[in-house]
């Protein structure tokens, strides 16, 4: 296609790839999926350049990919197609106490919007992270145990539809649509170029950062699983098993998080373990926090890394001996360039809170997400490595709940609509059969038409 027409209804810029800023526009921020080279890559800056582009992408029937911040773990913001890149529309304010952001905004741009008016959102740490795909795929943080997930704080949307039409939405207005947005809203029914949030206050936290060496890890999972239950509300534990990609290394057993209260069942818990080898404690104003735990996260760098992950919902704890087993799988086998990890992220709270069928993220019954990661050498063949993966998940699945977690997306999932969506995908479908007829939204793991 000769792409003179549609630059020239454009706010924004085309690029293709003799181009000059392609190559750097193109790529995700996931190395793994960095050789993927688009035919054209639009900066939508408006709704109109969206429609319009929407509008060559049904002409043409190149395939479509949606980017945010970039961070899709399966690729599906990248293609060899049509690329529609939001990070024009980078906008975040405060408007009657609503955060607003445009569908480009990461989450640097609305914590640092927020912390004037002493407000947040729940959200995650990664500052270049897309506010938008975070939120709308669930938008797990280190305050979701009080407050919840992200998208639990949409109060508003508009969408850009396949047919071009510009949609507001909310509990009244499209609120079919409203509810898919929330935990689907990822790519499956149209462009999200705006969204309105209820931010919660920003209270000051303490990061804490515990490590152990690896004989204690099995001990340390069984330990924080029966913690984990009756932990406060105001406390984000996380566990996480890493190994470097040197195999001459240690792996390293971290228990790290922050809290804003319970500071006592914390300090209760870390009495009962054996003495840790590292023990770093920060208390920050919110938005230091965030800056502070995007730097100082458990394990090590690996720059230009490609990241192969698998993850589950976990609804019963792992009994000892499953965790010996995983443990065991987790340290066999490791070749240099290769580094592993096993996290455990909290759930329960308030993340449980609602009713599974109140948006469209029924992941509402967990104790907790485990990740199970492997970040290769650029060069390193993946097929051990993804070997390994699939052990380590396969040993924990009876103790999951059947679900993934649609911000961690996995290529590898046989069934991943119905992984993501459990079930909420047969109202998801009747969603998309309305919104999008056509079938334009679609990519490996969409939400398929009824």
């Amino acid at each position: 296609m000769r792409w003179n027409a549609l630059e020239r209804r454009l706010k924004g810029e085309l690029l293709t790839p003799g181009s000059a800023g392609y190559d750097e526009t193109r790529r995700p921020e996931m190395a793994r999926y960095d050789a993927v080279r688009p035919a054209v890559v639009v900066r939508c800056a408006t709704d109109a350049d969206v429609a319009v582009t929407l509008a060559a992408a049904r002409e043409t029937g190149l395939p479509l990919a949606v980017r945010g911040g970039g961070h899709d773990f399966a690729g599906h913001s990248s293609t060899t197609g049509i690329l529609l890149d939001t990070r024009p529309m980078a906008t975040a304010s405060v408007e009657d106490g609503r955060l607003v952001v445009g569908a480009g905004a990461r989450l640097a741009d609305a914590y640092d919007a927020l912390a004037p008016h002493g407000r947040t959102i729940p959200a995650g740490c990664g500052p270049t992270v897309g506010l938008a795909g975070h939120a709308l795929g669930g938008g797990m943080g280190i305050l979701g145990r009080r407050h919840g997930l992200a998208l639990d704080r949409l109060r508003a949307a508009t969408v850009v539809l396949a047919d071009g039409r510009v949609v507001d939405c909310d509990e009244r207005r499209e609120p079919d649509l409203f509810w898919a947005l929330r935990g689907a809203g990822t790519g499956n029914f149209g462009v999200v170029t705006r969204l309105v949030f209820d931010p919660v206050p920003a209270p000051e936290a303490t990061s804490f950062h515990l490590t152990w060496g690896r004989e204690h890890a099995a001990a340390l999972v069984l330990a924080w699983q029966e913690w984990l239950d009756g932990a406060p509300r105001e406390v984000a534990p996380s566990l996480m098993v890493t190994a470097s990609a040197n195999p001459a290394d240690e792996p390293v057993t971290h228990l790290f998080g922050t809290l804003t209260g319970g500071a006592e069942s914390v300090a209760g818990f870390v009495r009962s373990l054996p003495a840790p080898v590292t023990d770093t404690r920060v208390t920050l104003p919110y938005r230091e926090t965030k800056a502070y735990l995007a730097e100082n996260g458990p394990g090590d760098d690996h720059p230009g890394a490609h990241l192969y992950s698998r993850s589950e919902f976990i609804g019963r704890p792992l009994p000892a001996d499953v965790v010996e087993a995983l443990l065991a799988e987790f340290d066999d086998g490791r070749k240099q360039g290769e580094g592993r990890s096993l996290e455990l992220l909290p759930s329960g709270g308030a993340y449980n809170d609602a009713d599974p069928a109140a948006t469209a993220f029924p992941h509402r019954t967990a104790r907790y997400l485990l990740k199970h990661a492997a970040d290769l050498d650029a060069d390193l063949e993946p097929a051990e490595s993804r070997k390994w993966l699939n052990r380590s998940w396969d040993l924990t699945r009876p103790w999951g709940t059947g679900g993934a977690y649609p911000g961690f997306p996995d290529p590898d999932l046989e069934d991943a609509p119905s992984a993501y969506y459990g079930a909420n995908l047969a109202r998801l479908r009747a969603v998309k059969a309305h919104y999008d007829p056509g079938g334009l939204f679609r990519f490996a793991q969409s939400v398929p038409l009824a």
